[in-house]
């Protein structure tokens, strides 16, 4: 009896201790961490769960590697954690710790092409951008999609081209099978060089169509674009800036000078969004054939050059008040 009372005691003694126990790893794994600031940590593809809690000990996120073990254990979580780019903020508890890795909530780096730039500007853009590896040149003009791309810690430069460079060639066939019938032009590349000169015509989106359909509208009738940014271009070759054009830039000899050759450029002016394509494969129908700025950051259209004369004639005013 004397020894079923001691059996039942030493039961009792473990049970409040086991329980002791776990309360106090439960408060553990939930008090503050040992981080004194917000720090970002790349684990590895690989990274089995002891070297990752190594990893987590020498960078401060954890206090107890044994800990981080043996709590990814007891979550069942340890086929879970995965690789990639963390940031940990301070004094984070070991449980967020374990939870945030196996979730998957990875840092997000990214890097933003705006729509309508040249080539050279999206080369000098991947090439500032932090903790990539490699550089890389200028890719061809109107190759790559204006978007935003997210990256990690020594990802690739050229490879991030590449992405780019994907995502413009599956926008363009996308869009290339949504076009109008009957358009004055045969090809996805003379599409996507007209798109490129709609883009930086305008950088309202709702004259987008409207433009592109003036442009057509000229095509279809043999007459010139004339658009002032392929005569830059044509200086250029999107290198520099030319602030204003000049009457003697129109005389620049080169393909790409619309005032000069009729027809599309014989290639993009820049890296054109997919708006800017979306608007040159469904243009707005009207008989608008001119346009011209109108002092708001818009443009006025015209039918007739009588009509676009009296426009110009505005924007002149507008623009000797502005230098007053």
């Amino acid at each position: 009896m004397r020894f079923v009372l001691t059996l039942a005691a030493i039961l009792v003694l473990l049970g409040f201790g086991f329980a002791a126990l776990s309360y106090s790893f439960s408060n553990y794994t939930k008090a503050a961490g040992p981080l004194e600031a917000q720090k970002i940590v790349l684990i590895e593809s690989g990274t089995g769960v002891r070297a990752m809690a190594e990893q987590l000990g020498k960078e401060g996120v954890v206090a107890e590697p044994y800990a981080f073990m043996i709590l990814v254990k007891l979550m069942g979580e340890a086929t879970n954690l995965k690789a990639g780019e963390y940031q940990f903020d301070a004094r984070l508890p070991l449980l967020d710790v374990v939870q945030k890795i196996a979730k998957g909530d990875v840092y997000v780096r990214k890097i933003t092409i705006p729509e309508g730039l040249a080539s050279h500007d999206v080369a000098a853009i991947v090439n500032a951008a932090s903790e990539m590896t490699g550089s890389v040149t200028a890719p061809p003009e109107g190759s790559v999609l204006p978007e935003t791309y997210v990256y990690q810690s020594r990802d690739d430069r050229a490879k991030m081209i590449g992405q780019m460079q994907a995502a413009m060639t599956r926008t363009l066939d996308m869009l290339w099978e949504t076009r109008a019938a009957n358009l004055p032009f045969d090809t996805k590349e003379q599409a996507l060089a007209l798109a490129s000169v709609v883009e930086k015509e305008t950088g309202i989106g709702a004259e987008r169509a409207r433009i592109a359909g003036v442009f057509v509208n000229r095509l279809r009738i043999g007459m010139r674009l004339q658009s002032d940014p392929t005569v830059i271009y044509a200086i250029t070759k999107g290198a520099s800036k030319i602030e204003r054009v000049l009457y003697a830039h129109l005389e620049t000899d080169s393909p790409y000078n619309t005032y000069k050759y009729a027809g599309i450029p014989p290639g993009p002016i820049c890296n054109p969004g997919k708006a800017a394509i979306e608007a040159v494969l469904n243009p707005e129908k009207h008989d608008f054939l001119y346009f011209v700025a109108d002092g708001t950051g818009g443009h006025v259209f015209a039918r007739s050059v009588e009509e676009h004369n009296a426009n110009v004639a505005k924007w002149r005013s507008v623009q000797r008040s502005q230098a007053q």
